[in-house]
């Protein structure tokens, strides 16, 4: 174990813990709680809520199938964005054999409120279409580092990199993105 006082602090931890032990109850608290972090950083990179939620689950149904040998070696959300990361790349990997499915534009539905929502919805298009830009690494890191809150080292560790690696593809994320947006700021 790494840093015992942090995992006992931990209520995922503990919650795993649990679930290891055969209390089934601790795994609707760890769905409930990490549910809508996972989502949204699934979508953040793949832009299909429907994908989100699809992966979502799979990293549950893996995550339950790991809690038998579950050691604390790091942070849980260490560990189940390990999970994550690794099923994204193979959504990855499986829409570059698979062609994009057409849409019919009359399917497509633009819902305009107001003179803020439309900017905010031009800078939201904007960004999504920004982060599509950034080679895989990259967008990964600065995802995990703004939206889920993780430390560089954190990072690290998640996608089995040095933290100096990815300290560079953050600071080149951000400054791709500076770049891409700077007509929007």
């Amino acid at each position: 174990m790494a840093d015992d006082s942090r995992e006992e602090t931990d209520p995922s931890v503990e919650l795993m813990l649990q679930l290891k032990d055969g209390k089934e109850a601790a795994f609707d608290l760890l769905v409930e709680r990490w549910q809508t972090p996972l989502i949204n950083f699934f979508h953040r990179s793949l832009n299909s809520y429907e994908q989100a939620e699809d992966l979502t689950q799979m990293v549950f149904i893996r995550l339950y199938r790991a809690s038998a040998s579950y050691q604390p070696r790091a942070r849980f959300s260490t560990f189940l964005f390990q999970i994550a990361r690794r099923l994204l790349i193979n959504e990855y990997r499986r829409s570059q054999r698979k062609p994009l499915e057409p849409r019919d534009p009359t399917e497509l539905h633009a819902v305009i409120s107001g003179r803020e929502d439309q900017r905010f919805a031009e800078i939201e298009e904007a960004f999504t279409e920004a982060l599509k830009g950034l080679p895989e690494n990259h967008r990964t890191a600065i995802l995990l580092l703004k939206q889920q809150e993780l430390s560089y080292q954190e990072i690290a560790e998640v996608m089995g990199a040095s933290e100096s690696a990815v300290k560079t593809w953050i600071f080149r994320a951000r400054q791709f993105l500076k770049q891409e947006l700077k007509d929007l700021v």
